[in-house]
């Protein structure tokens, strides 16, 4: 942490300073120049900002100069993270593709979007058991049914399969059927959720939240990680922006932003950022060539009458553009398409 110190700043109002932040366990480091100067304190940052050193004469400014969200940076852990979701690597030199259904419906459904995302070049099938949704009229999804459903479909595929919780109290459960936890948009700051997933034991996909930052992104990655779980994929899904032609603003930015602050690898989800059919495609290429670690995209047999975003989803000859692009364009960018296990364990 650096304080500024104002031009008019008195020796006196420095030696306050220090003092103060020497009761707090911590250093300051005194530089003075021609017309400033600037102390560098050592120790515990979070002990500093206790102090409300802007409150103290004479001091203009100050300025975090480290991280604080120890556990998920770079500046602790400079080789970046590989998370393995039943087998399958998300990170390194990757480039992971995950789909399947928004929601599960059915057990038919959900294996027809299996064996599509399959198809297309997946490693991991996403589907949605419970469905936090804006709308209380609109579907919820099938809870436990559903998990039950997508065990099924990871026996008969290989798959191995992430899907949301939304309650600290059905982590366990979720975690007893799921390769790998999702926590949405809506639940990115739902802390008592983060800590429960952080004890699950299974690795996490982080979406960021709408309305967040990425410091407040990471912040929300070190809420699990603390919890003794550094298997963690963050997910940029989209933010809220004044735009209205996309449901959400895809922040391609914060994929390489993020993986400079972060070990962790970072995905994109073109499918609730674009909200539309005719974007996915578009915007998984642009995630792939920021150097994305993954791309997660919504499948599905019959858009048309799907209960959950149906608009989105990729069925038909879209799998085989898909299935072209997490062929070729990978490669491109230094990357290799992570291939489908031929069996994980239920």
């Amino acid at each position: 942490m650096v304080i500024v110190m104002a031009p008019d700043a008195t020796p006196e109002n420095i030696d306050s300073l220090v003092e103060l932040v020497a009761s707090a366990g911590g250093e300051a480091y005194v530089t003075r120049g021609v017309s400033r100067t600037i102390v560098g304190l050592v120790g515990d940052v979070r002990q500093f900002e206790t102090l409300d050193l802007r409150a103290m004469p004479g001091v203009s400014d100050v300025l975090r100069i480290s991280a604080p969200y120890k556990l998920v940076s770079r500046e602790n852990h400079e080789s970046r993270t590989v998370v393995r979701v039943g087998g399958v690597p998300i990170g390194g030199d990757n480039m992971t593709l995950i789909a399947g259904p928004c929601a599960v419906e059915t057990p038919e459904q959900t294996l027809a979007a299996a064996q599509m995302a399959k198809a297309a070049g997946a490693s991991v099938l996403r589907g949605g058991a419970y469905k936090p949704r804006t709308s209380p009229y609109a579907f919820q999804g099938l809870g436990e049914s559903g998990c039950k459903i997508l065990a099924d479909v990871r026996a008969e595929t290989g798959l191995p399969i992430v899907t949301e919780v939304v309650d600290a109290a059905d982590v366990d459960l979720v975690a007893g059927y799921a390769d790998m936890l999702q926590i949405g948009t809506r639940n990115m700051q739902n802390f008592a959720l983060l800590q429960a997933a952080g004890e699950a034991g299974v690795p996490v996909l982080l979406k960021r939240g709408m309305n967040a930052t990425i410091e407040e992104w990471l912040m929300a990655a070190e809420y699990i990680a603390q919890r003794g779980n550094l298997d963690i994929v963050l997910c940029e899904r989209g933010i809220r922006t004044f735009e209205k032609a996309t449901r959400n603003t895809l922040d391609i930015s914060a994929v390489p932003v993020a993986q400079g602050l972060s070990h962790l690898p970072v995905i994109a989800d073109p499918s609730h950022s674009g909200g539309k059919r005719e974007l996915v495609l578009p915007l998984s290429r642009a995630a792939v060539a920021a150097g994305a670690d993954g791309v997660i995209v919504d499948v599905h047999p019959a858009p048309e009458t799907a209960l959950c975003d149906g608009p989105q989803a990729l069925s038909g000859s879209d799998i085989t553009e898909l299935a072209e692009m997490a062929t070729n364009l990978p490669a491109m960018v230094g990357r290799s398409l992570t291939p489908a296990p031929e069996r994980v364990g239920v």
